[in-house]
């Protein structure tokens, strides 16, 4: 595999052995990304003159005898992550010319680690669609499939990682926009348990950055490997010292078990509220498969999950009352009108979503309540299991779609249509109760696209569900670098 695909673990060992400096991986990259991302559009602003500068300083420091996580290793940021000297613009066109004051934590971290940022990669607008498009920066396309999308909104974060731009990416996940990318482009994504990472700094274009609770949202690692991941993720995690003085470190506790045959998996492959296309439903099978040639012990039903269909209906409650807070009144009003003319026994997602718009601060906090009721359950499940295996969307990637409005857009699967929005249903199962999942590569489509499915451990035990993808990938192999 050519030096652009290795993974930052090789990177770092080839750097400690002096078979490279990170100034030749830089321009080793630079000039792959000159070369190929005219047609995938994953890096919008690329920072070539300050990754050269960074790695010659990893090069010095290097020399020095320093010794840093990542040093030295090139690496990509998602545009929403504030980072001095470069624009953040969440793809909004009135922001493309905001510059940022100081850099997010993440961003300091990475810095901090020795990385060389390459630049930053492309989101849709204001993160909030399952592909990655704007009028700024244009469309960032499938390394796999050009007709298609690499998802969202950290679509340019695994665009770049599939076409060998940088070894690491920071991404971020509120509706999957970690682990849809990663299913999209065959990489590796972590969603971390809520709370785990500091979010400071991932914030819109002229929000001041505050060490908000961002409730559903975290930011997380995107790399071709699991232990990558890890490697990324124990950068990135530890509190705000804004918030807990200067403590960064957060001490994880240890994988529950280290052989493939110990672990304990619950695999779903159906949701009640989608179907699950065919491809992805082979995805998790190649799973399932995998664990019981290991020994381990696959369960495909449990009265402890926790019901799927109210999860999703929460899930929607929390992330569309969220997403509207900052709607302007005439539009919040019309809103309001739409949901009082819903039918009372339209139980359907749409209603679910167009209701949540409007809740009053009264009926969120019982929505919460009934969060805590679920995390409660996953506690006494997680007591009998150790991960699940689910899928991350029903279908592998689907051709870009820019319809300016999002409510008639529609998910092909298997030849049937559905609403667009409907199949973020499977990234609520994780994200609702705040658990990590972990987006791994698990084959490919009849078509050849990538195919990934989430592991979901329990909250605050990452190292689990990263534990079992690592042992995974030894078993049904990882990334593949796109013909």
């Amino acid at each position: 595999m050519e030096r652009n695909f290795q993974s930052a673990e090789e990177i770092l060992a080839a750097l400690r052995a002096g078979e490279v400096t990170s100034a030749e991986l830089t321009d080793e990259a630079i000039a792959r990304i000159e070369r190929d991302d005219k047609v995938i559009n994953a890096i919008c602003v690329p920072d070539f003159d300050g990754a050269r500068a960074a790695a010659r300083d990893a090069d010095h420091a290097r020399a020095r005898g320093e010794v840093r996580p990542l040093l030295g290793v090139p690496v990509t940021v998602k545009d929403s992550y504030n980072m001095v000297g470069l624009p953040t613009t969440w793809g909004m066109p009135q922001h493309r010319d905001f510059v940022p004051a100081e850099d997010a934590v993440q961003v300091s971290r990475l810095k901090a680690a020795g990385a060389v940022v390459l630049g930053k990669t492309n989101v849709p607008l204001g993160l909030q669609d399952i592909q990655t498009f704007n009028e700024i920066f244009g469309t960032t396309n499938n390394p796999w499939d050009h007709d298609r999308t690499p998802g969202g909104s950290s679509g340019g974060s695994a665009a770049a990682l599939a076409s060998g731009f940088g070894a690491l990416s920071l991404g971020s996940d509120l509706a999957g926009s970690l682990r849809t990318p990663a299913h999209f482009c065959g990489i590796h994504a972590h969603k971390p348990t809520v709370g785990l990472a500091a979010t400071r700094g991932m914030v819109p274009p002229t929000e001041q950055a505050l060490p908000t609770d961002l409730d559903l949202a975290v930011v997380g690692p995107m790399a071709r490997t699991a232990r990558d991941l890890t490697l990324l993720l124990d950068v990135m995690a530890g509190p705000d010292p804004l918030t807990h003085g200067q403590a960064h470190t957060l001490a994880l506790p240890p994988a529950r078990h280290e052989c493939l045959g110990d672990f304990r998996v619950l695999v779903i492959e159906d949701h009640p509220l989608i179907p699950t296309g065919s491809a992805v439903r082979a995805g998790v099978n190649r799973v399932a498969d995998a664990l019981t040639r290991a020994g381990a012990r696959v369960e495909r039903h449990s009265p402890l999950l926790p019901d799927l269909t109210e999860a999703a209906t929460l899930y929607m409650q929390l992330l569309f009352s969220g997403s509207v807070a900052r709607f302007p009144v005439d539009e919040y009003e019309h809103l309001k009108a739409r949901a009082a003319g819903l039918s009372e026994d339209d139980r359907s997602i749409g209603a679910a979503q167009l209701r949540a718009m409007v809740l009053s601060h009264r009926d969120w906090i019982d929505v919460n309540n009934r969060r805590e009721l679920h995390r409660h359950g996953w506690r006494r499940f997680f007591a009998e299991f150790d991960a699940v295996v689910c899928p991350i969307t029903p279908t592998p990637a689907f051709p870009h779609d820019h319809n300016p409005n999002p409510l008639e857009r529609r998910l092909d699967i298997d030849g049937v249509e559905y609403p667009y929005f409907d199949q973020l249903v499977w990234a609520g199962v994780a994200t609702m109760p705040g658990l990590p999942a972990t987006a791994i590569p698990a084959g490919r489509s009849p078509e050849g696209l990538p195919v990934g499915v989430q592991l979901i451990g329990p909250m605050f035990q990452d190292r689990t569900p990263l534990r079992l993808a690592e042992l995974l990938e030894r078993e049904i192999g990882g990334f593949q670098a796109p013909e």
